[in-house]
């Protein structure tokens, strides 16, 4: 792997997308009424079915044993990248964790992928950690394009950093995450803001994001550009629902988002 253009120093704070703090909001109303609601029927003496009434009030401890399950299984599974394992790697993510100022380095492990081109940032307790599934992971190893690779690691420590792997923001959001629309357009405004972390840490390497689109080995052939000037032309009811639909933007809007920097995302037309 040659080196990444990861920059020197530390970067300011990069935006949040402007929906993603009002959506929080509305999630912990879901979450707290849902709450309140519940408790109302029961003390009312209503009929409240059992088992969503014991869901309700038992999910802070499903959610922490759901984060404790998830982070041994990286764990255990996982090849950890260290200064002697994919020292290159972790050269980057360290460098990436101290532009963006963060106290300690987050732990980060390759997991296989089997096919599959994916990251994600996740924690347990006070740790937080990266996860990069092999296939990507190759992206900036075997393919030596370590500039989208620091790019996906800048955007998952963003996630850290922006508190999108908190406990607590994770509890506040569970009720309102089961609804499908409301629940992807909170997680679509948090994928723009992990964007703009990555586009801090290495702008060169957001044009490496058509691994998305076209996968490990054909991606240094898209035309970023061109795909990203689809994000104004295609459009109609059917490209509108898939987008409300998705956690993570359509990447034709992703990739213009990601090319003007002067405005946010687009999270519905």
């Amino acid at each position: 792997m040659s080196e990444a253009s990861v920059v020197s120093g530390p970067i300011p704070r990069p935006r949040r997308h402007p929906w993603e703090i009002p959506m929080v909001v509305l999630g912990v109303l879901f979450s707290v009424g849902a709450v309140v609601t519940v408790f109302v029927l029961l003390v009312s003496g209503a009929s409240v079915d059992e088992e969503l009434a014991a869901t309700v009030f038992a999910l802070p401890i499903l959610i922490y044993l759901a984060r404790g399950r998830l982070f041994a299984t990286q764990r255990v599974n996982g090849v950890r990248i260290t200064p002697t394992q994919f020292p290159q790697a972790h050269a980057i993510i360290v460098d990436a964790a101290r532009a963006m100022g963060l106290a300690t380095t987050p732990d980060a492990y390759v997991v296989l992928g089997n096919g599959v081109i994916n990251a994600f940032a996740s924690g347990h307790g006070f740790r937080r950690y990266l996860a990069f599934h092999s296939d990507l992971f190759e992206v900036g190893g075997r393919l030596g394009d370590p500039d989208t690779f620091a790019f996906v690691a800048g955007h998952e420590l963003g996630h850290i950093r922006a508190g999108h792997a908190s406990y607590w923001r994770q509890i506040g959001t569970a009720v309102m995450n089961t609804v499908p629309a409301i629940g992807a357009t909170l997680s679509r405004a948090q994928e723009y803001t992990a964007d703009n972390h990555g586009y801090a840490v290495c702008p060169q390497g957001h044009r490496g994001m058509t691994v998305l689109a076209a996968g490990k080995y054909l991606y240094p052939q898209v035309d970023f550009d061109a795909m990203a000037d689809r994000g104004a032309t295609d459009r109609g009811f059917f490209v509108f629902l898939v987008n409300l639909l998705s956690s993570h933007p359509v990447n034709i809007k992703r990739f213009a988002a990601l090319r003007d920097r002067t405005r946010p995302g687009r999270m519905f037309f």
